[in-house]
């Protein structure tokens, strides 16, 4: 299983990951990207765009094991 996480004290909320997934991103009440659904078993395309157009790098997909959270290598 993986995990997305939205660093909020780095998105500036530009919106670009609402944009390109709106399936598994939205604003919250500040304003800034939060992740509708956090629990995923694969990434596709829209995830995978929506993560690389955040230009502050404030989302990342973790991978969970046993609990616990491992952030996964950031592709080549």
């Amino acid at each position: 299983m993986k995990k997305i996480m939205v660093n909020e004290s780095l998105c500036i909320g530009c919106g670009a990951c609402v944009a390109i997934d709106p399936n598994h991103f939205d604003f919250n009440s500040q304003g800034l990207s939060t992740a509708k659904i956090e629990d995923v078993e694969n990434i596709d395309q829209n995830l995978a765009s929506a993560v690389e157009s955040c230009p502050t790098n404030a989302i990342k997909i973790a991978e969970t094991e046993n609990d616990t959270i491992q952030e996964m290598p950031e592709a080549a």
